[in-house]
């Protein structure tokens, strides 16, 4: 079933196609043509987007791309520019049309039907205030600023602001405790740190003052505190946080913002450090990975211009409307995209709190509320959705809201459906896949192509992305390992502290290293097939794919045949091949309130794999849990709980601090405990 796309007045990649035909004389049919073109020659397609976004650099271009290797590619050499100073532009012709940079509401303000505005001249304003305050703080080019901050207007003005000085930001989310921020912050060595006083979610309040206290005396590299009286603002009544018994200075942030001093932001070289982001790893430490200004600014305004198909707010001096919501919390790379729409001068809309409170079309009523024409979430969201029968279109009005998009995790058809049936006919579905370790996406799609609910439209502009088998070799229509086989601006420059590139090399180039004339090629670590239409389907990690006898499944297909269920909320399976012995695979299930796993509903959990799947996939054992492993970023730990399973320790398979419930693992250790027992009997 193809859905048809509705009639959006400007397709941007229909728009760039005309102007590489004006303004380079490159004829190009169709959007197959436009990617085939773009990773041909990437050096030009790179070249062409800077010009079409008409980006500047302080000091001349030497080369486009130098040394072409992975890792270690070189893009922009000469170049100068500033992320900030990118966003900024925009302000003088913004605010003479009345469009804000962010529109804002947390769930007082919902409660109390009130939207907090920024203008882009007041944005521009705040950041150039606290940018001198840092700076009056002894913070420079390349000092590492920490922030530990919800999904509020404070968060990105201090953003701007360290990004102007060529300073290096670093955030988290303030629902990660202690020792999962500290296994984060300690490894760069901040000098100062941006935090708020708690948070509201969810109609709970969560002081975090005892925390950050804690915190600071797990960083001694920290100088000063900032803090960000946030929880008064959000409805909550405390006493006020004066600082004492600290071991550093405690700045307010309402001082930053007083100082008469402005700093405007200093061009730097494009690939000089702009931010520090983690992978949600399950051993060790969190790998931090380093991000530059200009491969962030190139892969974010193509990425949001091209496959989210975001216009500016300000055309030819006219407002457009456009605003765009994604909701996120700090602690995922989607605020990172959330931010980077105003680099195109695109209303950014942001919500803090819980989006299902105390209503479950809350975060829609917020759409309504700040005119959101693009609604983006994580899959799971629009699980939920489905689940709790939310109808948009019969709660809101929808007419705005051309778009949704979604990432996290494979959106089943049953989620593009109830987008067609409960949003709107005419939705465009803009479901990406990438990841924190780029900044941006490999698969993708533009409102050009049609929609075939289950796939993503097609691989993303400049990214030759393809699905490889062990011995790297191309597979078409075939399940492989997702593939990028040339650099990208935005590849991470390195990780912090990794001074020979080894950990780095490890994480993305181990399986196809190159060597004997053969480049190394980017390994992702998703299961990709390509489809005979150009269209992409992603099954899930590809080291926690089943296998059953030689035949592959993503973990992705037989959650959405389960879960589909009405009684089963989630669920998580692992398949263990013990050396020697008879494979195993067990299917852990979380029922609704009340539920319980009898014959009835068992037979319907096989009955469903054997129809929609295979035989080969129907679980030697099913259990009932009270919770799935998740990760911060939400995604299912499959692999530890694999790990426990094939008899390791619960402290080699798992660092806990990086899991949002690291307390279900007690179950699964326990059952590994028991399953050891009665193999060994």
């Amino acid at each position: 079933m193809r859905v048809d796309q509705p009639g959006f007045s400007v397709v941007n990649t229909a728009v760039l196609r005309d102007w590489l035909l004006r303004e380079r004389g490159v004829l190009l049919a169709d959007y197959e043509a436009l990617r085939r073109w773009s990773i041909a020659d990437i050096a030009a397609f790179w070249q062409a987007l800077w010009d079409y976004f008409d980006l500047r650099s302080a000091t001349p271009i030497r080369a486009v791309l130098g040394e072409r290797a992975m890792p270690g590619a070189r893009w922009f050499e000469g170049a100068q520019l500033n992320y900030a100073q990118q966003a900024l532009r925009h302000a003088a012709a913004s605010d003479a049309a009345g469009v804000p940079a962010v529109a804002f509401r947390n769930e007082r303000l919902m409660a109390e039907g009130r939207t907090l505005e920024v203008g882009w001249g007041e944005l521009a304003d705040q950041v150039a205030a606290v940018a001198a305050s840092l700076r009056a703080l002894g913070v420079g080019r390349g000092d590492r600023v920490a922030a530990y901050l919800p999904n509020i207007p404070e968060a990105m003005v201090a953003f701007f602001a360290v990004a102007s000085l060529g300073a290096i930001w670093s955030l988290t989310a303030p629902d990660m405790g202690v020792g999962t921020v500290r296994d984060r912050f300690r490894q760069i060595e901040p000098k100062v740190l941006i935090a708020c006083d708690g948070t509201v979610y969810g109609g709970k309040v969560a002081d975090r003052r005892g925390t950050v206290a804690e915190l600071l005396t797990e960083l001694p590299s920290v100088q000063t505190l900032v803090m960000v009286p946030y929880l008064e603002r959000a409805g909550a009544t405390v006493a006020s946080f004066d600082g004492g018994g600290l071991n550093v200075p405690v700045k307010a942030w309402t001082e930053l913002l007083a100082t008469a001093e402005r700093v405007a932001p200093e061009p730097v070289p494009f690939e000089h450090p702009l931010w520090i982001v983690y992978s949600s790893g399950t051993t060790g430490l969190p790998k931090p990975i380093v991000h530059g200004h200009g491969g962030v600014v190139l892969e974010m305004m193509k990425f949001s211009t091209f496959h989210l198909n975001l216009q500016s707010g300000v055309v030819d001096g006219a407002a457009t409307g456009e605003r765009h919501l994604w909701y996120s919390s700090t602690g995922w790379v989607m605020w990172n995209l959330a931010v980077s729409v105003l680099l195109g001068g695109t209303t950014a809309c942001i919500y803090e709190g819980h989006p299902s409170h105390p209503a479950p079309d809350t975060l829609w009523r917020f759409a309504e509320s700040v005119r959101a024409t693009f609604f983006g979430a994580g899959t799971a969201y629009y699980t939920g959705c489905l689940k709790a029968g939310v109808s948009p279109r019969n709660s809101i009005d929808v007419s705005r809201i051309r778009s949704l998009g979604a990432t996290g995790s494979p959106l089943p058809p049953e989620v593009y459906a109830w987008g067609t049936r409960e949003v709107r006919p005419d939705i465009w579905w803009a479901v990406v896949s990438g990841g924190t370790d780029i900044a941006g996406g490999f698969v993708a799609g533009t409102p050009e192509l049609p929609t075939v609910p289950g796939e993503m439209q097609a691989r993303c502009l400049g990214a030759d992305v393809q699905a490889w088998d062990e011995a790297g070799r191309p597979l078409e229509n075939q399940v492989g390992e997702l593939v990028c086989t040339q650099p990208l601006p935005s590849m991470p420059l390195y990780f912090w502290g990794d001074a020979d590139g080894r950990r780095y090399r490890e994480s993305y180039f181990d399986m196809y290293p190159g060597g004997n004339g053969k480049p190394a090629v980017w390994r992702h670590g998703d299961w990709l097939r390509i489809t005979p239409t150009g269209g992409a389907v992603i099954y899930g990690r590809s080291d926690a794919t089943l296998n059953r006898h030689g035949h592959r499944l993503g973990t992705a297909e037989l959650y959405r045949v389960v879960e589909a269920l009405p009684e089963v909320l989630d669920s998580l399976v692992v398949d263990i091949e013990h050396l020697g012995r008879e494979s195993f695979m067990a299917l852990f299930v979380v029922l609704r309130e009340g539920g319980v796993l009898d014959e009835r509903l068992r037979s319907a959990i096989v009955r469903g794999i054997r129809e929609q799947l295979s035989p080969r996939f129907v679980p030697d054992e099913i259990v009932q849990v009270a919770e799935v492993p998740r990760t911060l970023t939400g995604k299912k730990q499959e692999l530890p709980v694999k790990k426990l399973l094939l008899g390791r320790a619960l402290h080699e398979v798992v660092n806990k601090d990086a899991c949002a419930n690291p307390h279900a693992f007690d179950w699964y250790e326990g059952y590994a405990r028991r399953r050891a027992a009665a193999a060994e009997g």
